[in-house]
């Protein structure tokens, strides 16, 4: 039965985590190149499809730990070091990917989606240091659409920032994952 439960964990984290890693990874630039260029649907679309990905496979993405945690029942290992480390870093990253990657994907979504209907609706300019966020430089333009969305080019390094931390927690949980370190059950 472990085998079972460990394949079912493995293939459970390839199949919803990567695609997870990948399209959260591909959204800031897509989103840079969609804010350049409202007119663009093609950016606009690879937009919602990415982000579309993401959710999905984050729900998904709830099987890994209940199958690592049933492969590590029957491994007798629930309270060795490498697997606590591991749990604890995978809600860390499931923290990140539900409060800062997923959000503010939203919200760039949704400013290039305002910035593209923008044509036809009034577009503001705010060139204050309020409106473009904290530690922007004083002058530094940010379009706000009609419905309010701020389309602050800075907002996407910020989601690459927090985009690059949830790859780096999962890259950790998986070489915690490989190496075991500490494991009696070798490695």
């Amino acid at each position: 039965m472990t085998k079972f439960f460990l394949v079912l964990h493995v293939l459970a984290a390839i199949v919803a985590v990567g695609p997870v890693t990948v399209a959260a990874s591909m959204f800031p630039p897509g989103a840079r190149r969609a804010l350049a260029d409202p007119e663009d649907q093609r950016a606009a679309e690879t937009l919602r499809l990415l982000h579309r990905i993401c959710r999905v496979y984050a729900g998904l993405g709830i099987a890994v730990p209940v199958l690592g945690l049933a492969t590590a029942m029957s491994m007798g290992v629930l309270g060795d070091a490498w697997l606590i480390a591991s749990m604890a870093l995978t809600g860390i990253a499931a923290a990140v990917l539900l409060a800062l990657v997923l959000p503010r994907q939203e919200e760039l979504l949704e400013a290039v989606e305002s910035a593209a209907g923008a044509d036809a609706t009034t577009e503001v300019t705010a060139t204050t240091e309020v409106a473009t966020g904290a530690g922007a430089p004083m002058g530094a333009t940010d379009t706000t659409t009609s419905t309010g969305v701020a389309a602050n080019p800075r907002a996407t390094v910020r989601l690459a920032m927090f985009t690059g931390i949830f790859n780096l927690l999962w890259a950790t949980v998986t070489i915690l994952m490989i190496v075991r370190p500490g494991s009696t059950t070798g490695a």
